[in-house]
């Protein structure tokens, strides 16, 4: 085995021991799984590549080698919903192969299949939430019409766990599923209402056109075309549990499983709230905590978020001369660029009902946590460091500009980022608008604030 302290973007890292094996290779595999009693098998290579079938079956066998050779007591695998009669998608098909490789191995195998999982990071959820928050009107083929059965990953969360205490050697497949059926075009019209958007509506055309709509998928969502290509062949099957053999050895949880509907409030519960994870290192936040992006989570999971990131260095300027401007930005101060620019901005947000620049600032060189700063306010502030202002203004979506000064050598770095999460396609088009003029804006407006940082 090849021990690694893992990275320090993993808040659970110091409460394992993390050993990196190679599956393609299964070099390590056998070490790694020594002393181990349970496995569970969450590994699947959909987005690499047309041959990912054939790598899938090949690391499931590995698996299955590696824990007969390790002693290993159980095998949890989670695949995909499907009938067992039809006549299955390449990403189906490879599903149920694995688990039937795992369930064929001399390790007991509980391989459970689940329709769509609601919560970040999960590529049906994903596309769902991509879908919804950029279309009003979504064309999309017949298979919109198919019956899917989604669940929460809390409670996917309580089988995967669960399956860890039995003492029985189980060795079967086992549905699971939230007993709440609808339509892929319902999911996606009532993920928009609970979303509070406004009416989503859904145009079924007479075609499967799996291909073309995966394509199509692929271009108005973040997912690549590896996941939305295969992901939306899958959907031409129903995804609803046939049984609910579940139950007779796993009980559902104490509260009850979600409907949609709950688990969809919950993965954006902390988003109503306006609490938003201002770590920008991952991916977009303002998620509650049983669906936020963790941070090995794919880059399309959560928001859809554009940022404009540039930080400049400036050796003959420390720290503390750097922080007034910044702390001092805004109202009179003006912000150090192209002053004409932003009065228009300004103007045009008064117009449509925004704050525009009249507020100004409350004093102006102090700033506090919830102070205005003209059509921001400040959300977060570490005095001589960081400065985080929230737009208020009205615009298709959230936005923040973040100010972040740090020593570098005997100078200092100003760090400025733009951090925009669009809703719909207005905000999209909105950021393909005015992404062009931060060229110009943001350097010049570093250097500006140098230039004042330099007056006595």
């Amino acid at each position: 085995s090849r021990p690694s302290t893992g990275s320090s973007f993993q808040p659970w890292v110091d409460q394992v021991e993390v050993h990196r094996v190679d599956l393609d290779d299964g070099d390590g595999l056998v070490e790694a799984a020594t002393g181990v009693d349970v496995i569970h098998h969450l590994v699947h290579s959909m987005g690499s590549g047309h041959d990912f079938e054939k790598k899938e079956a090949a690391t499931a066998r590995r698996v299955a080698e590696a824990a007969e050779a390790a002693g290993v007591r159980r095998i949890v695998y989670l695949g995909g919903l499907h009938p067992d009669e039809a006549d299955l998608s390449m990403h189906m098909r490879s599903r149920a192969h694995v688990g039937r490789i795992l369930l064929d191995s001399p390790v007991p195998t509980i391989a459970f299949q689940a329709g769509i999982i609601i919560g970040s990071g999960s590529a049906s959820f994903e596309m769902v939430r991509h879908l919804a928050m950029t279309l009003t009107l979504m064309p999309a083929p017949n298979w919109v019409n198919n019956r899917v059965e989604p669940l929460a990953v809390r409670d996917v969360l309580y089988y995967l766990l669960k399956a860890v205490d039995l003492d029985e050697d189980v060795n079967r497949a086992f549905d699971i599923g939230s007993h709440d059926v609808h339509k892929y075009a319902d999911i996606m019209k009532r993920f928009g209402a609970i979303a509070g958007l406004k009416p989503r509506h859904v145009l079924v055309l007479p075609l499967p056109a799996p291909t073309l709509s995966g394509i199509w998928v692929g271009l108005v969502t973040p997912l690549p075309f590896t996941l939305t290509l295969p992901l939306v062949q899958s959907l031409q099957e129903n995804a609803v549990t046939k049984d609910s053999d579940i139950d007779e050895v796993i009980p559902p949880p104490p509260d009850g499983l979600l409907g949609y509907e709950q688990s969809v409030r919950l993965a954006l519960q902390r988003e109503a709230e306006g609490a938003v994870d201002t770590n920008w290192a991952a991916v977009a936040g303002g998620l509650d905590q049983a669906a936020k992006p963790l941070p090995n989570d794919p880059d399309w999971a959560g928001a859809r978020v554009f940022t404009d990131d540039r930080t400049l260095h400036f050796p003959d300027l420390t720290p503390g001369q750097l922080w007034p401007v910044i702390e001092g930005i805004g109202g009179k101060n003006g912000w150090y660029s192209w002053p004409l620019a932003w009065r228009v901005r300004g103007v045009w947000d008064k117009i449509v009902g925004g704050a525009g620049l009249n507020r100004g600032r409350r004093l102006p060189d102090r700033l506090r946590v919830g102070d205005p700063v003209d059509w921001w306010r400040v959300e977060e502030l570490e005095s001589g460091h960081r400065l985080l202002l929230r737009a208020e203004m009205r615009v298709s979506g959230r936005a923040w500009l973040e100010f972040t000064i740090s020593k570098a050598g005997g100078g200092s770095d100003l760090r400025q980022r733009a951090i925009f999460i669009p809703k719909g396609i207005r905000g999209q088009l909105y950021w393909a608008f005015v992404s062009p003029f931060h060229r110009f804006i943001f350097p010049a407006m570093a250097k500006n604030i140098a230039r004042a940082a330099e007056k006595p």
